[in-house]
This record gives C-alpha cells, structure tokens and sequence, in this order.
C-alpha cells in the first residue's frame, strides 16, 4: 500500500461493511488505481484550465479553453469522446458563476511550487496523499500567511461533508511543511467541488459547521 488518496477514503466511507474488507484488500495489493483525487484525465482540461485562469486571475482563460474544447468536439467523430470535452465545457462554466475573490485572500499572492516528494502525509500510520493545485503565501494584518486551493472534479460531486475531507488534508499538509515560517490560514485552505459548485474550507471544521471525517475513516479502515 504505497498511498490513499482522499478519494479512496470517500469510497470506503460509502462501501457496505462487507465490501470495505474487500476495498482494503484491493488497497494492499494496489488493485484500486490511485487517482490524485481531482478527477484524472478525464477532467484534465477543465482541471488545467481553472488552476491557470485562478493562478493568472484571468477568466477570460476559460472562455479561451471553451473554444477550444468546443473546436474538438467538432473535429472528433468518437460519441465518448465528444461527450468528455462537453462535460469539461459544463465544469468550466460551472466555475465561472464562482466569485473568484471569494476563494482567495485580498492581497498579492506568491504562488508555490510543490515538491513531489512531499505529498505524502503519515497519518495514524496510513500514507495519505496530498496533492492541492495551488499553494500561495501572502502577507495580512504583517502576519506572513499561506493557503492552498484544492479544485475537485468527479460525476455527482461530493457532500459538503466529504468535501471538507480534501480541505482536513490540505491543511495538515500545510501544517507539516510550511507551519515553521508561515501562519497557516484555516479560511484559505479550500476545495472547490466544481460538479456541484460548491467549497469549503478548514475554517468551517474548525468552527464545527463539517464535521471531522478523517480521524474516524482512517481509525475504521485501520481495522480492517
């Protein structure tokens, strides 16, 4: 078992107590594809598109994306593959009915790279993978800060709930690497569901609003 994405902890939140023994195996012996929780490459489009547009603070990147994708779905005869481009097209616009300011601070942000090899998180014992789409650092209040964005595509979404799972791990791993020099924001670590349109942030579970998932998850997976 090298890592567990949040996503797999979803899954098995959702599985019957018969079928979560079976999940935990396929876990050990790495039968469940391990995806980075943000939807693979069926989302890649979308995915990309939204981290340059909030990265560049720029929406107009999204419409430039959405030509394109609409020029392919033109091009290519293959139904499910017409079908992949439409259902990117429908996450972008989803996203742009999201008031941009809203999922970052109001000040200048610098923008983190993420080295590889620190995206995974000991958690009880479980490697958990972390991997956000942005980490930035900004300067509130002369408190040196840092949060990070988490953007999510899957069919159906999430619960607001499940959600607040990508935002627990978020800000764990910002605690981890980051906590000496900066004050990790809880309000700035986000995950954006961009199928249902919706965010939360770690503020919210601090506050009690989502509930804390993860202890409880990784304590029942454990066992078996």
């Amino acid at each position: 078992m090298k890592k567990i994405t949040v996503k797999n902890l979803i899954d098995f939140r959702g599985k019957t107590d018969r079928t979560k023994i079976t999940f935990v195996n396929n876990l050990k012996t790495e039968k469940i594809k391990s995806v980075d929780g943000s939807g693979g490459n069926y989302w890649a489009s979308c995915l990309s598109a939204i981290r340059n547009a909030y990265k560049q603070n720029n929406l107009d990147l999204l419409d430039e994306k959405i030509n394109v994708l609409a020029d392919k779905i033109n091009i290519y005869e293959l139904k499910r593959t017409k079908d992949q481009f439409q259902k990117n097209i429908d996450l972008i616009n989803n996203f742009k009915d999201f008031d941009m300011q809203l999922l970052k601070p109001n000040a200048d942000l610098t923008f983190l790279k993420q080295p590889k090899n620190q995206s995974i998180l000991d958690i009880k014992g479980l490697p958990i993978e972390a991997k956000p789409c942005h980490i930035f650092s900004f300067s509130e209040n002369n408190s040196e800060e840092i949060g990070g964005i988490w953007f999510i595509a899957q069919k159906e979404g999430f619960k607001k709930s499940e959600l607040g799972m990508f935002a627990d791990i978020l800000y764990r791993f910002l605690k981890k690497h980051y906590e000496k020099k900066f004050f990790v924001n809880p309000a700035y670590c986000i995950a954006v569901d961009l199928f249902n349109g919706q965010e939360a942030n770690y503020g919210e579970i601090k506050n009690g609003n989502i509930p804390i998932l993860i202890e409880s998850t990784i304590h029942d997976l454990k066992k078996l």
